[in-house]
């Protein structure tokens, strides 16, 4: 087996973020809305003899460090193959910033691995994978718009969420996502689901009363550009913005990509990170 196959893996935002409980082994559980947004990290896939990753663009580590290598290692383990492939991954989505790059570039690992050796393992069995290299990553075989539950991993795909396009700003700050939840001090959400459900039954959907992230108050009380950025997108015109995951990543919603330029243009002098506009994938 000696072709390639080149495949995108999107960043992800965290729409709404609601703890609503903690698990015995200390895990919490969550209600989450996720959505993938078109921009990507890109991975070029070559079968060989044992398992290879190179790193361009943003500085990652090329060992079994980078979930791609992990992603990898539990693939042939479960199909029972000795063949190893060469991955080239070309960095773009911001490491520790909220996006899920990580998760995405293993999600799209195991199932690009999976084409390239015939379709061996059914969904039900990529997803067993997935959860087993992390909480995020299942939701990234799925690429569209969900509702999350559990640490992550119980999905409930999301048939009618509107088209919106993002502005995403990343200041140059890495958070930790254990961090975060070890730093929680909230009353945990007892009656989300209803909440959720309330607010996604209605037409249009209220985007200013959906965004709602647990995790905020831990990182902006220790990184105050959170708040700074928000109040930058709102003044620059968006109709809501939020923290994504346990940040830094900020981004503002908005109803079309020429509003969201526009408002690129306008926050871009202040320099408060990098950013990228980004349409929703339905």
């Amino acid at each position: 087996m000696s072709e390639s196959l080149e495949v995108l893996a999107p960043a992800k935002l965290n729409i709404r973020l609601k703890i609503t409980g903690r698990r015995p082994d200390g895990y919490h559980e969550l209600e989450t809305i996720m959505a993938p947004v078109g921009f990507y990290d890109r991975l070029r896939l070559t079968p060989a003899r044992d398992i290879r990753v190179e790193c361009l663009g943003l500085p990652l580590p090329a060992s079994r460090d980078n979930l791609v290598y992990r992603a990898a290692e539990a693939f042939f383990s479960r199909v029972r193959a000795t063949a190893g492939v060469s991955i080239q991954l070309t960095k773009a989505i911001p490491v520790a910033a909220g996006l899920g790059g990580g998760s995405s570039d293993a999600a799209v690992t195991l199932m690009a691995l999976n084409r390239l050796w015939d379709d061996r393992l059914s969904l039900p069995a990529l997803e067993d994978l997935a959860v087993g290299l992390g909480a995020d990553v299942p939701f990234f075989l799925r690429k569209c718009p969900c509702i999350a539950r559990g640490i992550g991993e119980i999905l409930e795909p999301l048939k009618a969420w509107p088209k919106f396009w993002y502005l995403v700003v990343s200041p140059a700050i890495a958070v930790s996502t254990a961090w975060a939840y070890e730093n929680l001090k909230l009353e945990l959400t007892t009656l989300e689901n209803n909440s959720i459900n309330r607010i996604l039954g209605e037409h249009p959907i209220k985007v200013a009363e959906i965004l709602e992230n647990d995790l905020e108050i831990v990182t902006a009380s220790r990184f105050p550009v959170i708040d700074t950025i928000k109040n930058a997108l709102l003044d620059a015109g968006a109709m809501g913005a939020l923290m994504t995951g346990s940040g830094p990543s900020v981004f503002g919603i908005f109803d079309s990509k020429t509003h969201a330029l526009r408002a690129e243009a306008e926050i871009a002098p202040g320099g408060l990170g990098n950013m990228f506009v980004a349409e929703g994938i339905p």
